[in-house]
């Protein structure tokens, strides 16, 4: 049965728009359409790093969420950690699922191990993430956070940083805060789960897609 499902960029940039659609046509189940889109272009946030850069965005994500209904998609995500608007945007939908990352990637880590690590860019996502693990049930399962000290356009600059930091972060996440399940805390961290779980030896969890595959399911 053909599932159709919606993946929206918060943000004013299709910088990484291609990448998304190459990774979810490559997982996808066989009868899954998908397809990837921003918001309107043109003067406003690329990231979501600052509060107020949410919030200016809210009222054009509910925008979309309630065109994606109504041009028939199945299924919505929010591609942003912070979840924004996820509530809301599960109000004006009548039948289309909606979800996003963080959501998404505890319920699935909560089914893979008892302690679970959550590795970020900077320290300042940590108290509205925080905020999200407890409003979702999760607080009593969370290990830690752990900052990489980078931006959201910064993961994919160079990759060999970025996996320098992130195998320290995930490291010492194991080892000495005691995690069994990791969760990259950032949509464009992508394309590093795998490489950690192979040296640590336990899950990661991608933040675009598992809230893509949560969709589907």
């Amino acid at each position: 049965m053909e599932k159709r499902i919606l993946w929206i960029n918060p943000v004013t940039t299709d910088l990484f728009n291609t990448i998304f659609k190459s990774e979810f046509d490559r997982i996808k189940q066989a009868g899954t359409i998908v397809d990837v889109v921003s918001l309107t272009p043109g003067p406003g946030p690329t990231h979501l790093e600052y509060n107020c850069y949410e919030v200016m965005l809210m009222p054009e994500i509910l925008r979309v969420i309630k065109k994606a209904e109504e041009d028939g998609y199945d299924a919505a995500i929010i591609g942003c950690f912070y979840d924004p608007v996820l509530r809301a945007a599960r109000e004006i939908s009548k039948k289309m699922v909606v979800t996003a990352p963080a959501e998404a990637s505890l319920h699935i880590a909560a089914t893979l191990g008892e302690s679970i690590s959550i590795i970020v860019g900077r320290r300042k996502w940590i108290p509205e993430m925080r905020e999200n693990v407890h409003k979702y049930g999760f607080a009593d399962k969370l290990a830690s956070f752990k900052s990489l000290d980078m931006g959201v356009h910064d993961f994919q600059k160079d990759h060999q940083v970025t996996m320098q930091r992130m195998r320290e972060a995930a490291r010492e996440a194991v080892e000495k805060d005691g995690a069994n399940v990791l969760v990259l805390g950032c949509t464009i961290e992508f394309g590093f789960y795998r490489e950690i779980q192979e040296e640590l030896g336990v899950p990661v969890i991608d933040a675009s897609l598992a809230p893509f595959k949560y969709a589907e399911f």
